[in-house]
């Protein structure tokens, strides 16, 4: 595999079992509600385990995006890990890692793209950040508030 290897992590600490996190990070129909540019998904509305596919709608600066994920690995309440891929980034896996903190669960959701194209900007990077820190306070609420 040639190109740039680029991985980014993002964590934070939700008041609830790692249970809960898990199965509301991992129902693709979730996303809309915490990550910016996913608005669509063609799944079933539930967690999805090893070998099942599912379809996501992006909205990028680049215009609609179709991506057709893989989930390669689903250890409720420990791991979970989808794979997909486009023309402008190469490969892409998202791995969520959960791990008891306290009576709380520590959400870690790491970005990598194995070899993309060209390294991105320092723009990129920082747009990254921003819209993770706003998706993770999002799931934080939002399970939080499920109790």
């Amino acid at each position: 595999m040639t190109g740039v290897p680029f991985t980014r992590s993002h964590d934070v600490v939700i008041e609830a079992p790692g249970e809960a996190v898990y199965d509301y990070v991992t129902n693709p129909h979730s996303w809309p509600e915490w990550l910016a540019a996913s608005h669509a998904l063609e799944c079933p509305d539930r967690p999805l385990v090893v070998g099942e596919t599912f379809r996501e709608f992006w909205s990028t600066r680049k215009g609609p995006v179709t991506l057709e994920w893989i989930v390669t690995e689903s250890d409720r309440p420990k791991c979970w890990i989808g794979e997909t891929g486009t023309d402008f980034t190469g490969p892409i896996v998202i791995r969520y890692d959960l791990a008891p903190e306290g009576g709380a669960t520590r959400f870690t959701r790491t970005v990598s793209n194995p070899a993309r194209p060209r390294p991105p900007t320092a723009e990129m990077i920082e747009r990254m950040d921003a819209e993770a820190a706003q998706g993770l306070a999002a799931i934080k609420r939002i399970v939080e508030a499920r109790g």
